[in-house]
């Protein structure tokens, strides 16, 4: 058996090892992985305070030299696939080709926020005074905290990191305690490509300890974060002092309508597929269908089939599986808890149902629940596991009312082969983004981004980008 690793963090262009410390599970069977720094507030204190310093200097930087620096590192990415995506793979349970899509995604997504090296854009505005001139510039914000999640925990250091980077900024990475070693493993890539010292931190701990230092310190300018609406509500009242600007990607419960006139396959064929991905443990993907009456049976009976024909266990044990394990046991537990509390309520179980028996590791069934009803637990509450409850609706104008009727509001998709139903649902929808007849998965083109309680700001795109700066007007009479 491998002897766990011990982990550092990295401040100020230094590995710095740490007298306290968390261990790390691999969820699929309990080994221990590691041991990772549960940094204090005098050290996050010295990470931020290096990460200003290192700022003045890298924000004077020409913004192409800045992004040839997220080049070379998308290039060390693509060159360390396999070890990162087993990295990963071991502490958060995905299954191995997952990885290294989220390696080979992540190693893109660098590529392409480097492009905006040269496409950063200010603005010429008309003045109402003769001679006068009104520029608006961008202009980096100074040091961005950046909390990752544990869900895609890869990804997620350059969705931070990367438009941070770019515009200017500097930034101190916090991984999430459950999935910290991916990002000392990217931490050693950016440490051997010579980037100035304090641009890029990173120090692991706990949300109460480590966290907290972070998002109500007044040395952070702008604080990124992805996780539940829990935490994303006690990080806006930490940072509510220094009124640190915030961008934050909360819960997710997204509805999936098929209409009478979908292709069923297609629709199932997506929708499974959202729910299984990661274990069913993505903020954006599926979490409840809206099936119209006249396909319900054929949907339904479709969906149960492909649930049922789901291969999962453990993802380092066997290579041909669609999904891993939960990430811990309270994960689990939840999952088995709402799935018996809307069977208690009145939903029909088709399939699934229960704790896998896989001997170690947080396994569960994929499971199919229908006869729900909206006022369910299961239809309002995120599940972050492969369940997925259905409810027959009668039209359109139904399962839009339906969808709407929910505290969050990131993503939504719609099956139909008709335009009018298409444009319909994209006008009534209040969703950040609505998919149509296709899975749910964002463009790093685009922009990611909720409504209502699913979040601040978004991120991706030219719109994500600019996030990460400030506006300075400049009136010049000349």
């Amino acid at each position: 058996m491998n002897q766990p690793t011990t982990y550092q963090n990295y401040i100020n262009g230094a590995f710095e090892s740490a007298s306290d410390h968390l261990e790390v599970f691999n969820p699929a069977n309990q080994a221990l992985l590691s041991r990772v720094p549960e940094t204090g507030r005098a050290d996050v204190e010295r990470a931020l305070a290096s990460a200003r310093e290192a700022q003045k200097g890298w924000g004077a930087r020409p913004a192409v030299e800045r992004a040839a620096f997220l080049h070379r590192l998308a290039g060390k990415l693509r060159e360390n696939v396999a070890h990162l995506a087993r990295v990963i793979t071991e502490e958060q349970g995905k299954v191995c080709a997952l990885a290294e899509v989220e390696v080979n995604f992540t190693a893109d997504y660098l590529d392409y926020m480097a492009e905006w090296g040269r496409r950063i854009e200010g603005e010429i505005i008309e003045s109402d005074r003769p001679n006068e001139n009104i520029f608006l510039f961008r202009k980096p914000l100074g040091v961005v905290a950046g909390i990752l999640p544990w869900n895609f925990p890869f990804f997620l250091i350059a969705r931070k990191m990367a438009p941070a980077l770019v515009t200017g900024n500097s930034i101190v990475i916090k991984p999430s305690e459950e999935t910290p070693n991916n990002c000392f493993e990217f931490a050693k890539l950016v440490d051997s490509l010579g980037l100035p010292p304090g641009v890029f931190n990173v120090v692991s701990g706990s949300g109460s300890t480590t966290g907290s230092a972070l998002t109500s310190s007044p040395l952070v300018d702008m604080i990124s974060f992805t996780g539940s609406v829990t935490t994303g509500s006690r990080i806006m009242a930490s940072a509510a002092d220094n009124i640190t600007k915030l961008n934050l990607e909360l819960g997710g419960k997204a509805p999936a309508i098929v209409l009478d006139d979908a292709d069923i396959n297609l629709a199932v064929k997506a929708i499974h597929g959202s729910r299984i991905i990661n274990s069913g443990q993505v903020c954006n993907c599926a979490e409840r269908v809206y099936v119209q009456r006249g396909v319900a049976d054929a949907f339904i009976e479709k969906m149960a089939k492909a649930m049922d024909a789901t291969r999962y266990g453990d993802p380092l044990a066997q290579n041909d599986l669609d999904m891993g394990p939960l990430i811990n046991r309270a994960g689990l537990d939840k999952v088995a808890q709402m799935v018996e509390a809307a069977q208690g309520e009145g939903a029909e179980l088709i399939t699934g149902g229960k704790v896998a028996d896989l001997g170690a590791g947080y396994h569960y069934q994929p499971t199919v629940l229908a006869g729900c009803r909206q006022e369910m637990a299961i239809m309002r509450q995120e599940i972050f596991g492969p369940v997925l409850p259905i409810q027959i609706v009668d039209d359109l104008d139904e399962a839009i009312g339906l969808a709407n009727d929910c505290e969050y509001g990131l993503t939504s998709s719609v099956y139909t082969s008709s335009l009018k139903h298409t444009m319909q649902a994209c006008r009534g929808l209040d969703f950040g983004e609505t998919y149509v007849n296709r899975e749910n998965f964002e463009a790093m083109q685009g922009f990611h981004a909720g409504v209502r309680k699913s979040g601040i700001g978004g991120a991706d795109g030219k719109h994500g980008l600019y996030e990460y700066t400030h506006s300075h007007v400049v009136y010049l009479e000349a």
